[in-house]
């Protein structure tokens, strides 16, 4: 189905269900500064070609997630019309090392649903109380003519429906959207995205929310096959920008080329988006409300791809704390804005209390000394094998043998599969905590979300597909 074939059908659908979907709004901006301070401009104002496929029930983001949050506030009435919280690639690279000797800028994008009148944006962060406090504010009037429209996509090829449930208004849109794939791969990627699929449906709670999801497929064609990885010297004008040692982790992917990310993806309903990259080194990143990455030829590409869209959807945080990480430690011990992780700085007030298991302990016991004294020795051998350029194969074996012994160790005990709070988490040894002994959000190994992400990830689902 051709891109404009595909948006009459969308508007047939939606009228047809009696909806007036408003167009999509986006306002690119820039994003510049560094860990002592930060700026903001305006770059362009689009109206993609699709229609706005949120859930026009839900227009208010009340989940207090997110570094960031953002409000379309109309002028006229003062009445906040839509809000979101988000995360973005600046709010992580500002607690780096780098971001204290150098400013840097980052293009960024807020989607909302088309305004008929004028309308402010109004962009606010949190602050060291952990409280939203506003950081900017643009006009937009829709009647400018600087506002992009009526211009087409950029093209990315057919759009794939790999899981359809419904009109795109009433499910949460997921879009898998394909980097380092070229013309002839296209059939590799369909094949991927559909096997990845299958993967997150067997996960809870997407396994019993899949009536409420639709998944959507594109691979704009690359004229390589593979993205960057610059710590090898490799480096590819792949469609989106995807690249491996972001923040100089060798392990971690992201796109850097927002405006060419938002462009593609313009081509489809979306939610969420998970940017599947073609590649067989392990590596992927997930920020929340901006996208999530995996490498999809990986062995683990399982683990990964469920793993970062949990970073991604939810606003997870990791719960390992024993990896090599390019973020500094906090100056000061608050609670995190993340759902499963916390300072446990008052325990009567632990935001999971609910789900503690009956008789269990908080803090909660749990064999940390023995993990942690594997997981050193782990980590020494995996530094080896990337500084030495060894073979995928010998990573691969590595991860299998520390999978072995960690699922033998957390899956034993006296709080073994119990929610309570475990010290360790957020990068952090000391000092914050996760639910469970382990999770995906903790390991690598074979186990689901723990209760308390499950019930995060839930709760944004609701959010996209319930009125």
């Amino acid at each position: 189905m051709t891109r404009l074939t595909f948006a009459v059908a969308f508007n047939l659908a939606l009228a047809s269900a009696a909806v007036a979907a408003p167009a999509t709004m986006r306002l690119d901006y820039y994003h510049t500064g560094s860990d002592k301070e930060e700026r903001f401009s305006v770059d362009r104002v689009v109206v993609e070609p699709l229609p706005w496929p949120g859930n026009p029930g839900r227009p208010i983001d009340g989940t207090n997630l997110g570094k960031y949050h953002f409000e379309v506030v109309d002028v006229a009435s003062g009445r906040t019309i839509f809000s979101r919280g988000f995360s973005s690639i600046y709010g992580e690279w500002e607690t780096t090392a780098e971001a204290h000797s150098m400013n840097r800028t980052f293009s960024e994008s807020l989607r909302f649903p088309a305004i008929e009148k004028p309308a402010r944006v109004v962009l606010k962060k949190r602050d060291a109380r952990n409280l939203f406090v506003e950081l900017w504010t643009v006009t937009i009037d829709p009647a400018d003519k600087f506002v992009e429209r009526g211009m087409p996509a950029a093209p990315a090829g057919r759009l794939i429906r790999i899981h359809e449930a419904g009109d795109p208004s009433q499910k949460l849109d997921l879009l898998i959207l394909g980097d380092g794939y070229t013309a002839a791969q296209r059939s590799k990627f369909e094949r991927d995205a559909r096997r990845l699929t299958r993967v997150l449906f067997e996960a809870s709670p997407f396994k019993e929310r899949q009536g409420d999801i639709n998944v959507w497929g594109l691979a704009p064609p690359a004229l390589e096959s593979g993205i960057s990885r610059p710590s090898q010297g490799i480096h590819r004008r792949s469609p989106i920008g995807a690249t491996y040692d972001a923040f100089d982790s060798e392990r971690y992917v992201l796109t850097f080329e927002n405006k060419a990310f938002r462009d593609l993806a313009a081509n489809a309903p979306y939610d969420v988006v998970e940017i599947l990259v073609n590649s067989a080194t392990y590596g992927g990143g997930g920020i929340f409300g901006l996208f999530s990455t995996v490498a999809a030829d990986s062995a683990w590409a399982p683990y990964l791809f469920v793993h970062e869209f949990g970073h991604h959807i939810a606003g997870l945080a990791d719960e390992y704390y024993t990896s090599d990480v390019a973020y500094l430690p906090p100056e000061a011990r608050v609670e995190p804005w993340e759902p499963n992780v916390t300072a446990l700085l008052d325990p009567a007030t632990l935001k999971w209390k609910d789900l503690v298991s009956p008789g269990t302990p908080v803090p909660t016991p749990w064999p940390k000394t023995e993990f942690e004294t594997e997981a050193k020795r782990i980590q020494e051998r995996r530094r080896r094998i990337r500084a030495e350029n060894r073979p995928e194969a010998e990573m691969d074996a590595l991860f299998r043998e520390q999978m072995v012994h960690d699922t033998r160790l957390l899956g034993t005990g006296a709080h073994a599969g119990k929610v309570g709070a475990f010290e360790g988490a957020n990068y952090e040894a000391r000092g914050y905590f996760r639910p469970q002994a382990d999770c995906l959000m903790f390991s690598r190994d074979q186990v689901p979300f723990c209760l308390v992400c499950q019930r995060a990830i839930a709760r944004i689902v609701d959010l996209y597909s319930r009125p």
